[in-house]
């Protein structure tokens, strides 16, 4: 009786370098907390790596997220403009840090924070009070953008910074999906005033779950580290400033850090190889590749394609009876019942993206053969759900 074909997951961590050599030598030596010296040696790598001055080691994307706007002074009662169109903690960084998300649509040709919908929120609904850009319903500060680069994809990076410096807006690039991506040649995380990043099993490397806060601003800088570290300025009698965090990112996790750093030029280059598989795969099926703006160059983090004027859910099940895991984009965040008592807006491109697309596995270890089988598997659910 023939076997079922091997399942072929969405995207999983490919462990290959020096990970166990490093890991061991953090157990070996019982240096296995939040001091130690790969936590120092992963931060200074990673800064050199995505190309700002300084990196600090959170505990995993959301505490890194929530790190930068606290350190990027965002306070209580402030608006950051965040994409409908992101996984849920964009959003929840916001309000761990006591501010308010505004949820702005995304732009149709690149699934990106869409700035022409920033310009008619600033414009329509904001004015200058005191030389700070205010919500004019509520008096409130608007603080910061976050623009947030998904799927591997950069935001158009120019007209955001623009409208930022035009408004006194800090901007906090959330690059948790897309370490490598480019914007003009210039690497995401080092473009705003800080970038975040995420290490969870899923990204393009893993610590199994960790971030990084990014800038070029040594205050910001301090300001993050002293606030992942709980606000310590005496170590000796544990005298704190001010109500700090235990965000820190353990020594044992930043070997594996450093590990899968080493392999990050060869990860990228399979995941660009993985991307043109799909591109000749699926050629002739009725659906649009995920964007490739022109402005810069993708990280191809996850493979998500378009089905124009289909539901993603039919689909998503015929492949799961085949044995290929796939996944929608993330529930638009004006939609969640989780922000149902904030001011309702319409996204209407963030709505359709998330209806139409779904994205394929892309596992650095993935083959051929199997990007095969999935295109294939891909045509036959595309033909029965017509």
């Amino acid at each position: 009786m023939p076997s079922d074909p091997p399942f072929i997951p969405l995207c999983v961590p490919h462990l290959a370098g020096n990970e166990w050599v490093y890991i061991k030598e953090c157990l070996d030596t019982g240096w296995v907390s939040s001091v130690g010296s790969y936590v120092t040696r992963f931060e200074q790598e990673f800064a050199a790596a995505v190309g700002t001055r300084f990196a600090v080691a959170c505990s995993n994307g959301t505490t890194a997220l929530h790190t930068a706007l606290m350190a990027a002074g965002v306070k209580p009662g402030d608006r950051v403009l965040v994409p409908a169109l992101t996984f849920i903690a964009s959003a929840n960084a916001v309000s761990h840090a006591g501010a308010v998300p505004i949820f702005l649509d995304v732009d149709e040709e690149t699934w990106q924070l869409n700035p022409c919908s920033v310009e008619r929120f600033l414009t329509d609904e904001c004015e200058m009070v005191g030389g700070q850009t205010v919500e004019r319903a509520t008096g409130q500060r608007v603080a910061a953008i976050m623009p947030v680069h998904i799927l591997g994809i950069s935001c158009d990076m120019a007209p955001i910074s623009a409208m930022a410096e035009r408004h006194g807006l800090k901007v906090v690039e959330d690059a948790t999906e897309s370490l490598g991506a480019t914007w003009q040649g210039r690497l995401v995380g080092s473009i705003g005033d800080c970038g975040v990043f995420s290490f969870n099993g899923n990204k393009l490397i893993t610590t199994g779950g960790g971030g990084m806060v990014c800038t070029n601003h040594e205050a910001l800088a301090k300001q993050a580290k002293h606030l992942t570290t709980t606000a310590k300025i005496e170590p000796v009698e544990f005298i704190h400033d001010e109500v700090g965090y235990n965000y820190r990112l353990v020594n044992v996790l930043a070997a594996m850090g450093v590990a899968q750093l080493e392999q990050l030029p060869a990860f990228l280059a399979k995941k660009a190889e993985i991307a043109d598989w799909y591109a000749e795969l699926l050629a002739d099926l009725p659906i649009e590749p995920m964007p490739e703006p022109g402005y810069g160059t993708g990280a191809k983090w996850l493979y998500t394609i378009r089905m124009r004027g289909r539901h993603w859910r039919p689909v998503c099940t015929f492949l799961e009876s085949a044995g290929i895991q796939t996944r929608p984009l993330w529930q638009c965040l004006h939609r969640s019942p989780a922000y149902s008592h904030l001011a309702p807006r319409d996204c209407p491109v963030a709505d359709q993206l998330q209806r139409e697309c779904l994205s394929l596995p892309c596992s650095v270890g993935l083959t051929r053969a199997d990007a095969a089988r999935v295109a294939a598997q891909l045509g036959a659910a595309l033909k029965q759900v017509e």
